[in-house]
């Protein structure tokens, strides 16, 4: 795991456990290295309940309540799944915030409308869901090496200013 990403969840973990909040991934292309992540701070599992690696359209359908039309008319790769994977974890999982990851990270399986390296992320919490879409191919480690990187640190901006909100409503 890069250096980074160990800062980057380390913040997350410092701002979650304070504040009593919870997270769960959804994740497809990035295989768990999003949760991964996240639980290589030492006591994670105060507020990282799971994740779920729904590799398959029938695993996003299945446990993450992905619509079926959706990914027969978009792909899973696209910005509808990422959201609503995010909806699913949330749900599934019961937590307060989630990360979804879905796309294609090479070498194969791309397409002239979706090439590889396309990969969607959504992050977010029930009220407010965001995602963010990478289009360069690096390869498939480096794909999903910034893939992760690139959700944890939309995430950890999402959680300082959701944060930093509710402490302004107090």
């Amino acid at each position: 795991m890069e250096f980074e990403s160990k800062i980057i969840s380390r913040q997350i973990g410092d701002i979650l456990y304070a504040s009593g909040l919870t997270i769960g991934t959804a994740e497809s292309c990035t295989g768990g290295r999003i949760a991964e992540s996240i639980i290589s701070i030492p006591g994670a599992s105060n507020y990282f309940k799971g994740g779920i690696v729904s590799y398959t359209n029938e695993i996003k359908e299945k446990l993450l309540g992905v619509d079926h039309n959706v990914l027969e008319e978009q792909t899973a790769v696209c910005e509808e799944v990422a959201r609503e994977m995010v909806v699913g974890a949330l749900k599934t999982l019961d937590v307060d915030f989630a990360i979804s990851a879905t796309g294609i990270a090479g070498p194969g399986g791309g397409s002239k409308e979706i090439p590889v390296g396309t990969i969607w992320i959504g992050y977010g919490s029930k009220d407010d869901i965001r995602t963010f879409k990478l289009t360069d191919d690096f390869g498939r480690d480096i794909n999903l090496a910034i893939a992760t990187n690139k959700a944890m640190r939309l995430f950890l901006d999402f959680l300082n200013e959701t944060v930093k909100d509710k402490e302004e409503e107090l």
